[in-house]
């Protein structure tokens, strides 16, 4: 009798080390298939996005050596297009911010470029009818018309200004940054100040935004980073939203609910973004940063004043912003060399 009781006993404890087994194998199938689907739909998703800048040797003409994207301090150049009014063709760069990320300090700084800057075009960028002082939004518009490239032309024209490196860029037209904001559940921000903008989506009646905490939809959030014009821009600036935007967006996409939205939102990608990041660069970077606190992205201001010239306003920097920009920007991508340094290199070669 005691031998048949630890015989049952044992095919029950047989039975319960199974299930056991089989749960923790489903657990496992489960965990897999998602991690399956995550990469297949991302890299899809970028695969169909992936244009890349035709740039010799991998690199742009302000680098010595290729950088490798997740060990190396490099810079994005996030673009957003506004094609609504030309059915997607030849649109303009409506905001152009440049992120640097150094892995090193772990530090990330962000600086948006006024669309209004002054530049010059040259015929082989913008054709003969084109060539000559432009705005810095346009260098897409006419990149696309002139077959020099949209994104390579806005690219180069930044890293004139700017005097540093671009390595990466990433173009979201404003289909597609309404899309995701409305894929990830909306956008919470905490509003400094209130104002109004129109809805380019419904007729350009107004959308009224009141001071405090507000969850944003897609509509909302476009009419939040684009507001320019209102008395309160001076007080409330535009790139100032921007980095709240990117800050708030970064919070709610790395929350526990998108995995769920992550086919939705690679379909989004697929169909509006453009990048020169391939798919295993982007993962490497989510590894890298995945951690940051977005509260900590250091804001550059490039200073200047709007301007008259030949009857056409224009964005002009003041006598320093540029250089005080630019040596911020290469001291986060370690491209700065301090003048102390230089002096002791060449006191010690001296003696």
């Amino acid at each position: 009798m005691d031998e048949y009781r630890m015989e049952r006993r044992n095919q029950k404890k047989s039975k319960v080390k199974k299930r056991i087994l089989y749960t923790v194998l489903l657990i496992i199938v489960i965990f897999l298939g998602i991690g399956v689907y995550l990469f297949t739909h991302g890299y899809n998703a970028v695969q169909n996005s992936y244009e890349d800048l035709d740039r010799k040797d991998n690199k742009s003409d302000l680098r010595e050596e290729a950088i490798t994207i997740g060990d190396d301090p490099l810079s994005i150049l996030l673009i957003g297009v506004e094609d609504y009014s030309t059915g997607g063709e030849n649109g303009r760069a409506d905001t152009q911010i440049v992120v640097t990320l150094n892995p090193k300090t772990n530090k990330m700084t962000m600086t948006s470029v006024p669309r209004d800057t002054r530049v010059e075009l040259t015929a082989e960028e913008a054709t003969d009818a084109y060539a000559g002082s432009h705005k810095i939004n346009a260098a897409y518009t006419f990149g696309s018309i002139s077959g020099y490239g949209a994104n390579k032309l806005t690219v180069e024209k930044v890293e004139d200004l700017l005097g540093i490196p671009i390595d990466e860029y990433i173009t979201v037209n404003f289909d597609g940054f309404r899309e995701i904001v409305d894929a990830l559940g909306g956008v919470t921000i905490d509003i400094k100040e209130g104002f109004w903008e129109e809805n380019i989506y419904d007729n350009n009646n107004r959308i009224t935004f009141e001071s405090g905490p507000a969850k944003l939809n897609g509509e909302e959030a476009l009419a939040f980073v684009r507001m320019r014009k209102r008395d309160v821009n001076t007080v409330y600036p535009r790139d100032e939203r921007q980095r709240q935007f990117i800050q708030a967006t970064i919070d709610q996409a790395i929350s526990a609910g998108t995995i769920f939205k992550v086919g939705e939102i690679s379909n989004i990608i697929g169909a509006n973004v453009t990048t020169s990041l391939t798919a295993s660069e982007i993962f490497a970077l989510q590894k890298m940063y995945s951690s940051m606190d977005a509260s900590s992205i250091e804001t550059i201001e490039i200073e200047g004043s709007d301007q008259r010239v030949d009857g056409i306003w224009y964005f002009i920097p003041a006598e320093n912003g540029i250089e005080n920009a630019s040596l911020q920007l290469k001291e986060n991508l370690g491209l700065d060399k301090p003048n102390a340094e230089q002096n002791t290199d060449e006191s010690t070669i001296t003696e």
